[in-house]
């Protein structure tokens, strides 16, 4: 019998590897939080695969999600990263990740990591839906609301409620998975 999945993991070996690994695991490390937040950004008006298929290149192009160098970047690197072929090249959105970087050091310098102001949102706790087809999960729901108007507040760009839905998601503070996946029952433990 053939494994079930997420009807949107279809297509490419990527896509599949993301959602058998990645997409809905909880994280909860500041640079891989930030990295998704990012990515989430880059990938408005684009496919998730697009940016999927460009994410090691993002990765060497953004020094690793170091987000300390990341809120450093000056113009010079801003140039630099719009010759770079490997990334999605919009300066809106290079610009962001810097003023994204700024405001998660903010988040830090406050005494508290990116992982615990966010998990915070949740009690440190999953939120599962149980969803049996796509079309019936939300693209944003009132925590991305609230997430989305919180970081905006702080000077975060690219953050509105559905990018922010995309990134929960994906970071496992909400776990989308349908009822039918398999990941849905190994996350939850269910046989």
């Amino acid at each position: 019998m053939a494994i079930q999945r997420c009807e949107w993991a279809h297509g490419s070996q990527a896509m599949l590897d993301y959602h058998d690994h990645v997409w809905g695991v909880p994280v909860h490390d500041d640079r891989t939080l930030f990295e998704f937040l990012i990515l989430e950004g880059f990938q408005a008006g684009l496919s998730w695969s697009t940016i999927l298929n460009k994410q090691e290149n993002f990765r060497k192009a953004f020094d690793n999600w170091d987000i300390e160098k990341v809120a450093h970047y000056d113009e010079g690197k801003i140039s630099s990263l719009l010759q770079d072929p490997g990334i999605v090249r919009n300066r809106l959105k290079i610009k962001a990740a810097i003023t994204n970087a700024q405001g998660v050091l903010n988040i830090q310098k406050e005494g508290s990591t990116f992982d615990q102001w966010l998990w915070a949102y949740t009690g440190f706790k999953t939120i599962v839906h149980k969803a049996a087809k796509f079309s019936d999960l939300p693209t944003h729901d009132e925590l991305s609301d609230m997430i989305s108007r919180d970081l905006k507040k702080r000077g975060f760009r690219f953050v509105g409620t559905t990018i922010i839905y995309s990134f929960l998601q994906a970071v496992g503070i909400i776990n989308d998975h349908l009822t039918s996946c398999y990941r849905y029952k190994e996350i939850n433990h269910e046989h």
